[in-house]
This record gives C-alpha cells, sequence and structure tokens, in this order.
C-alpha cells in the first residue's frame, strides 16, 4: 500500500505541475482572417505569470520570430501589432522559457475586399458557430454566400451564418462571397469532440483484483513521465 500511494502522489503532482506550467493563446478580434492594416492583440493566458511566455510565430520569411523582434511589441505576456501586413500572416503561439509551447493560431491578413470572419480556436462538437462575410469598403452587413469545401451551403441576407451544435462533419475550408464587392480568402475550420476526464478508480483493492494504480498503469506511467519534462 505504501508504494501504491507514492505512485498516487506522483499522478496528482504531475497533473499540478502540467497545468501550472500550460498557457493558451488568444487573439483580439477572435478571427483567422484580418484586413490589411488592422490592429492585432496575442496573449498568452496561463496560471504561472512567471513562465516568461512568449509570443512567436513562423511566417514565409522568417521562422520562429518573437514578438518584438521586427515586428510586433511585447508587454508582459501580450503582443500588439498595431497596423498588420500581408506579410504578418503565418502560425502564432505561446513559449515559455524552458520551450513548453502552447496552441498555434493561423491568421491570414488579405489586401483584398472581403474576409470571413470565423473561429480562431478549434470548436468544439455540440457548440455553435457563428460565420461573419464582412467587405472593407463598408461597415453594414450585406447578404452574402457562403461556401464549404468549394460546395455552395447557402445566402444569408445579413452576412451572418450559424451553424448549431456543430458536428465533426462540419469541419472543413469555408470562404465567402459578397456581390459587387468579391470573395474571401479561405479558411479551416476545425472541430474536435468534447473533452472525456479521466477519474481514477476509488473502489478498494480485493484478492482477487490488483490495486487501481496496477489496473491503470498507463494513466500513471504517462503522468510521471510529464512530471520529469515539466518539473
Amino acid at each position: 500500500m505504501k508504494g501504491t500511494s507514492v505512485l498516487w502522489l506522483l499522478w496528482l503532482i504531475s497533473l499540478l505541475c502540467g497545468s501550472t506550467n500550460q498557457a493558451r493563446l488568444t487573439v483580439s478580434p477572435s478571427s483567422s482572417q484580418l484586413f490589411e492594416g488592422d490592429r492585432l492583440s496575442l496573449s498568452c493566458e496561463g496560471e504561472d505569470s512567471a513562465a516568461g511566455w512568449t509570443v512567436k510565430r513562423n511566417t514565409p520569411k522568417r521562422q520562429r520570430s518573437r514578438c518584438g523582434d521586427g515586428w510586433g511589441k511585447q508587454v508582459g505576456s501580450s503582443c500588439t501589432i498595431t497596423y498588420i501586413f500581408k506579410r504578418d500572416s503565418g502560425v502564432y503561439w505561446c513559449e515559455c522559457r524552458e520551450g513548453i509551447t502552447s496552441n498555434t493560431v493561423n491568421i491570414t491578413v488579405t489586401g483584398g475586399p472581403v474576409i470571413l470572419q470565423s473561429p480562431v480556436l478549434p470548436v468544439m462538437e455540440g457548440d455553435s458557430i457563428t460565420l461573419l462575410c464582412k467587405a472593407k469598403s463598408t461597415h453594414s452587413n450585406l447578404p452574402a454566400a457562403f461556401y464549404k469545401d468549394g460546395s455552395f451551403i447557402g445566402t444569408e441576407l445579413t452576412g451572418h451564418m450559424t451553424i448549431p451544435r456543430v458536428s465533426m462533419s462540419d469541419e472543413g475550408l469555408y470562404k465567402c462571397h459578397i456581390s459587387h464587392h468579391g470573395e474571401s480568402p479561405p479558411s479551416w475550420i476545425t472541430v474536435t469532440a468534447p473533452l472525456t476526464t479521466l477519474i481514477p478508480s476509488t473502489a478498494q483493492p480485493t484478492d482477487s483484483a490488483p490495486p487501481p494504480v496496477l489496473a491503470h498503469l498507463p494513466l500513471v506511467a504517462t503522468p510521471v513521465f510529464h512530471l520529469m519534462v515539466f518539473c
């Protein structure tokens, strides 16, 4: 029983260690497409503010460049690009001093007349999403046609299309078109399955069954490995 208690303790510590060293990149406005000249704010949100999170990116011209190194302004764990250019299109993420990284976000900057505002982060199955087709030359909401994987899926008079209760079949490449204005670049929408929480068994061991820790050995072995990496 003493060995079992030690393994349980290591498992719990590893979960705490992993959670405090994780960050999530959020962007404002929350859209994967922007007009050239827009303002973009990126923030590394996490419990460990002392981890030294920095926003980094990959673009066609430069790889793994950090905010403040020729682009953007880093203040704390946030980065702001006051005037975004097409060359700022790329993949963005947060990274701490130890090299741990967050989720990635794809940003497309266009000099064209139309963008499709769609979720910048993966959408969980069962949630609803709203797509907005937006023209640069007007602040009014105009009728827009929407397409998925190259096929027409509908026209909305206000330029907003809502997809209720998203399923895995809704994952794909979306774009929109506004008459007399033009077409947006395409954006990929990712759909993920609902998260499931694994709760260790609390049943007492018997003579005919192994202890819970041994019965769920993969569950224990994985967090212990993370303990060695993150702590």
